[in-house]
């Protein structure tokens, strides 16, 4: 695709540049997206081969970094709080996700991966799953476009959606947790709306993010793999050890404001990272139906989330 500016040295120095605009207060995580996005459109990516490696790795950090945020008590009365409808509506978007890959005559593994995506961790648990369900390299990464598209479409609308409802922090924290696939939209998404809805957020995600390991192991069953082994997001565990020095040592009290500041800087420039890959090139890779599975079952989940989160 061409660009505007074709030289490589040029082009690498806008983009740290715009990194280092991200670590600053003057830019939200949608604005950090939307730039990620405009750059790839006009300028390109540089870094394009590395920046995948990279964005999972400052997410996982900065996850940790929000921890030293909450306090032992809150996590648990927020995991407690996302228990039930985390598994009502995972149930739900996977069986739904089955028979609409009927109708829709998708591939068996393409349907699967989109319904993983969008009923646990979108990123995550596409790249946990398809070492067991064995799917082509099109396959991951036409779904991978999809989540991520419809990730950076929900940073914008459900915070719009939030305060024409009136949602309270803890409401709206859950339902991004519920409702959004990738856990940094959910994050960057909750921290726009205020600072105890990041943290039911950011708890709720990363306990449905453990659903991975069962979905896993049946996914196993389903597809007849054997030998498979499966990802476990290990990082849960440092952001877990977190919370517990920040509930037992008061020490940890004086710099966690601080790591929790730099932690969503870290965020923002993830999101940043992110809208970087969403080339027009990648858009188009969309096929219609693959599209339309998605959409039904994230509207699906947003809807019923949303009335029984309000209800």
């Amino acid at each position: 695709m061409k660009t505007f500016i074709q030289n490589e040295t040029s082009q690498k120095i806008i983009f740290i540049g715009i990194i280092i605009l991200c670590l600053t207060p003057f830019v939200s995580s949608p604005i950090a997206l939307a730039l990620g996005i405009l750059l790839v459109i006009f300028i390109g990516n540089p870094f394009e081969k590395k920046v995948h490696q990279y964005i999972h790795l400052l997410l996982q950090i900065s996850i940790v970094g929000l921890g030293f945020g909450l306090k032992l008590n809150e996590a648990l009365q927020a995991g407690k709080t996302g228990f039930t409808l985390t598994v009502i509506s995972i149930f739900t978007v996977m069986t739904l996700g089955y028979f609409l890959g009927k109708v829709f005559k998708l591939d068996k593994q393409l349907s699967y991966l989109l319904s993983v995506g969008t009923a646990i961790c979108g990123g995550s648990a596409i790249a946990a799953t398809s070492p067991i369900i064995k799917p082509t390299t099109k396959q991951i990464s036409l779904a991978l476009a999809i989540v991520f598209t419809l990730n950076s479409v929900a940073l914008f609308v459900y915070p719009f959606i939030g305060h024409i409802l009136h949602l309270t922090q803890e409401q709206f924290g859950l339902w991004c947790a519920v409702g959004i696939h990738d856990t940094s939209s959910v994050v960057g998404a909750a921290s726009k709306y205020g600072d105890e809805a990041l943290k039911i957020a950011t708890t709720v995600k990363l306990a449905r993010a453990l659903w991975i390991i069962p979905v896993s192991i049946i996914t196993m069953f389903i597809f007849k793999s054997k030998g498979s082994k499966i990802k476990i997001p290990w990082f849960i565990g440092w952001f877990i050890f977190a919370i517990l020095l920040n509930t037992y040592f008061p020490f940890f009290d004086n710099f966690s404001s601080v790591v929790t500041v730099a932690a969503k800087s870290g965020l923002n420039v993830t999101l940043f990272l992110i809208g970087s890959t969403l080339s027009l090139q990648t858009l188009k890779t969309i096929g219609l139906k693959p599209l339309a599975v998605a959409l039904i079952l994230w509207i699906t989940i947003s809807i019923g989330s949303l009335l029984y989160i309000m209800n």
